[in-house]
């Protein structure tokens, strides 16, 4: 059993920053994905950014070149960076480590976007 700890969420302006952390209780290196996910009142959960074991990353086209994932397996930490944050980003992000037959996932922290 793993668990994910999100932390790093909060209030934020336009055009400000957050870098969200999510720490592993157990060893994350093996993991095939990391990612972070964002649910927003009344819509779907959706896959925000994605990185593989291989270091190669995805992210959905409305983040892409404002947030970066990253991880640090000694850490056991994924990291999600954003930047140039808008009122549409406002959501709950959870964190998501995935091995292919099973996954875990984080109890979410609340990112507002807001002025």
């Amino acid at each position: 059993q793993v668990q994910l700890v999100e932390s790093g969420g909060g209030l934020v302006q336009p055009g400000g920053a957050l870098r969200l952390s999510c720490a592993a209780s157990g060893i994350i290196a093996s993991a095939h994905v990391l990612g972070w996910y964002r649910q927003a009142p009344g819509k779907q959960r959706e896959l925000v950014a994605a990185i593989r074991s291989g270091r190669s990353t995805n992210y959905a086209d409305s983040v892409k070149c404002r947030f970066t994932i990253a991880r640090d397996n000694a850490k056991n930490t994924v990291y999600l960076q954003m930047n140039s944050l808008k009122p549409e980003d406002t959501a709950v992000y959870y964190c998501n480590a995935d091995w292919g037959l099973f996954d875990y996932w984080g109890q979410g922290t609340q990112v507002t976007v807001s002025s």
